[in-house]
């Protein structure tokens, strides 16, 4: 079998055939909740993308191309681009120069300091201001995980290690576990959370745990790699990070330069504004 063929190919999920519905006992009133796509965004009529910021040239390029594709996607909204870190215009500021019933979406993987903290108080400052919740965890961010695996070389028997960047704060790193679970049922396969930052197992160390467990089944899984799935928005010092933590394969981040955003995370952040 050659190498492409190898290559792994995430499980689909099993469509089961809904049961009818019983007419004779629903009541006349009954009325279904509308397709989530089709749920008003309220009167927001303006979108802050609120990124943490880097230095990265690369990691700017790749942020800043989804918030125009998302610009794209929805002319009739006020697209801003905001940071919480590193770079400029803060969120603050731009708040300052809106009028309008506006809605900041964190563009930010789990729900830690920055969504809990520092969104919260900069929306608190008006009433016209709205947070959203984080990107993830969400089957979107998954399924874009699973490509990135795929396009690394992925193969069955391989070990994967999720990269997260890491939070003092135990709700981020409970969401980061949580997209582990998600992207370990997507692959069927077992993903270990490792953080580069604030949190255990700190990430070289889980890229350890899963070669010496390789090690122990020599015979079995001699083919075997540790893979890491970059848990990361864009390029830029986390993601470098975790290119050099020892694994035998290691994904790029969701968002790279040069390249169009995945759909998948347009949709997510545009369904994050209709849903807060």
């Amino acid at each position: 079998m050659s190498p492409a063929e190898t290559l792994l190919i995430p499980r689909r999920p099993v469509r089961s055939r809904l049961p009818e519905p019983e007419l004779d006992t629903t009541p006349e009133n009954f009325a279904c909740e509308p397709w989530g796509g089709m749920v008003a965004a309220e009167t927001a009529t303006a979108l802050v993308a609120a990124s943490h910021g880097t230095a990265s040239p690369g990691g700017q390029a790749a942020i800043r191309g989804l918030v125009e594709a998302v610009a794209r996607h929805r002319p009739d909204l006020a697209v801003r681009e905001a940071f919480v870190d590193v770079q400029k215009p803060d969120v603050p500021t731009v708040l300052a120069g809106l009028r309008e019933e506006t809605r900041v979406v964190p563009l930010l993987l789990s729900a830690g300091y920055h969504v809990h903290v520092d969104l919260a108080e900069a929306a608190a400052s008006s009433d016209q201001v709205s947070v959203t919740r984080a990107l993830g965890p969400d089957q979107r961010l998954v399924k874009v995980l699973a490509k990135r695996l795929q396009q690394a070389g992925l193969r069955r028997g391989d070990r994967v290690v999720l990269a997260c960047a890491g939070s003092t704060d135990a709700r981020a790193v409970s969401d980061c576990e949580t997209t582990a679970r998600l992207l370990s049922a997507f692959l069927g396969m077992d993903v270990a959370a490792g953080y580069i930052s604030a949190a255990e197992p700190e990430l070289k160390a889980a890229v350890a745990a899963e070669q010496a467990r390789i090690a122990r089944r020599r015979l079995a899984g001699r083919h075997a790699r540790v893979v890491v799935a970059s848990y990361l928005l864009a390029p830029g010092y986390f993601a470098s990070l975790a290119a050099g933590c020892g694994a035998d394969l290691v994904s790029l981040p969701l968002l790279v330069p040069n390249e169009e955003p995945p759909k998948d995370l347009v949709d997510l952040m545009l369904d994050r504004f209709a849903r807060g």
